[in-house]
């Protein structure tokens, strides 16, 4: 377990005089002690915090502050290739390669631009055909801001192709007829995008205040909690693009009127490791560093998987493997140079500077290949010797007799025949986790829940006896959370 920061800054909800009604009462946060800011992990224990409860419940209160200002958010910029698989990602659950799939069929079909491409640009007859669909159907209010520009953030974005928008503006979601769903889905939100990037900005409603509470027999009890309210004033883009917001209505309040404390809770809270990634973190991190090109980050994500080196969990994120933990302590221990974070960014900068003729490609790549070859070379002897041992077992050979050892491939563990090869007998590893069952069947009753895996790597529970039975729920039947909807019958498992 981590170790615990409890007692984080306390919340007073404080209500007016006037009333205990909803509308009236506020909740705020401690935020400074004495004039001066409260970190959000300085309390480190309960003693602490109870500490402050008993200072804070004997003081009075009152508004020393409020502060109006208009709040505004601006629009997205419409997608490269890694925003939309990224947001295809969050928002329809599409992996890297679907998503790339299907863009390539609306591009193949003239719906969208070209699906590859880092460039913000747009054309001038697109801004134009958005600036006109936008009067005509939301109204000159929502196009006081277009045609917009946008300017793309990294040195080494390739210029050549425009943002991913549709061809055609004009063209709705709804007005568009294409040969499979998933492209309906992914069209409406390009289409929405690039709308939505044309779009003026949102506009709230600020309202910050600021709460005194002082000790009135000892000067140097003080403390300053604060609460923040915000209203929609002007949607703007939000019209077209779904962005969470919340809105918080606070009650009229005035400077230097008293409050009465309605009631003071502390909170606890446990300090967390960071999420493991998924597609979406994963593409965002690998443009960050500069790692791949727009054409290589759906590659990237598949081949991982395909070999094995990675495994989505429940959550849809990745968890490496036993082979991808050795194949990662093997490249780190003798080619760190290689998979150094900064060497694909070193490259590229490189290869631009070659295609600007400030360099000659003979020079880059002997400069990188002549010590890697010999490396390479050095090392086929010297990791060949690093092989796992196998792993003996009580496991019986059901074909010879002999014992069954475990062995490492290219999928992982799996058992096979310590007589090999003679006997050639060899069959799948399963881990304690594997043998888990999770009840009888609720369908036959005869068989077990088991926990399976789609062929896109997702878990769900089954029947043992598939395909006599056929029950199946994305939800763990013990945790009471039972599932109508069953995963499809294209993507089940036969084992």
């Amino acid at each position: 377990s981590l170790p615990a920061q409890a007692g984080l800054p306390a919340q007073a909800g404080a209500e007016s005089k006037s009333g205990i009604s909803p509308l009236n009462q506020l909740e705020a946060e401690l935020s400074k002690i004495n004039g001066r800011a409260l970190d959000k992990l300085e309390i480190k224990s309960r003693a602490e915090a109870d500490e402050l409860i008993n200072k804070i419940n004997v003081c009075g209160f009152r508004i020393s502050k409020v502060e109006k200002k208009e709040n505004r958010k601006n629009p997205p910029a419409p997608f490269t290739t890694s925003s939309l698989q990224q947001e295809a990602s969050k928002k329809l659950h599409f992996s890297a390669k679907q998503t790339m799939r299907m863009a390539q069929g609306l591009y193949e079909n003239g719906h969208i631009t070209y699906m590859r491409t880092d460039s913000l640009n747009l054309s001038k007859e697109s801004l134009f055909a958005a600036k006109k669909w936008i009067e005509e159907n939301l109204g000159e209010n929502y196009a006081v801001n277009s045609p917009r520009f946008f300017k793309t953030k990294s040195k080494l974005a390739q210029e050549a192709h425009e943002a991913i928008r549709p061809t055609n503006p004009s063209l709705i979601p709804e007005n568009l007829k294409t040969e499979y769903p998933q492209e309906n889905k992914l069209y409406k939100l390009i289409w929405s995008r690039f709308i939505a990037s044309q779009l003026p900005q949102a506009v709230f409603d600020g309202t910050k205040v600021e709460i005194e509470a002082k000790n009135p027999k000892n000067i140097n009890d003080e403390f300053t909690f604060g609460a923040n309210g915000s209203m929609l004033k002007f949607d703007g883009f939000l019209k077209i693009w779904q962005t969470k917001f919340e809105e918080k209505e606070l009650p009229a309040l005035k400077e230097n009127e008293s409050l009465k404390l309605s009631n003071l809770n502390s909170l606890e809270h446990f300090t967390e490791p960071p999420a493991r990634y998924n597609e979406a973190s994963l593409i965002k991190t690998l443009e960050e560093y500069g790692i791949g090109r727009p054409s290589t980050y759906a590659p990237i994500i598949s081949v991982i998987q395909e070999r094995n080196y990675v495994e989505k969990n429940e959550d849809r994120r990745f968890v490496p493997t036993e082979i991808g933990e050795a194949v990662n302590k093997i490249l780190v221990a003798n080619f760190p140079e290689i998979v150094d974070i900064q060497f694909t960014a070193k490259m590229e900068n490189e290869f631009d500077e070659i295609a600007e003729g400030e360099k000659k490609w003979q020079e880059v790549i002997k400069e990188f290949y002549d010590p890697f070859a010999k490396n390479l070379e050095n090392k086929y002897k010297e990791v060949e010797k690093q092989k796992p041992f196998d792993e003996k077992t009580n496991e019986i050979c059901e074909k010879c007799g002999k014992p069954m050892i475990i062995k490492y491939g290219r999928f992982g563990k799996f058992l096979a025949c310590s007589g090999f090869p003679e006997c050639k007998n060899a069959k799948k590893f399963l881990s304690e986790e594997d043998k888990r069952t999770y009840g009888k069947c609720p369908k036959c009753g005869e068989g077990d829940v088991i926990k399976k895996r789609t062929r896109k790597g997702r878990f769900f529970y089954g029947c043992s006896r598939w395909p006599k039975c056929d029950y199946a729920s994305w939800k763990n039947p013990l945790q009471g959370q039972e599932q109508e909807e069953k995963p499809a019958a294209e993507e089940k498992t036969s084992d």
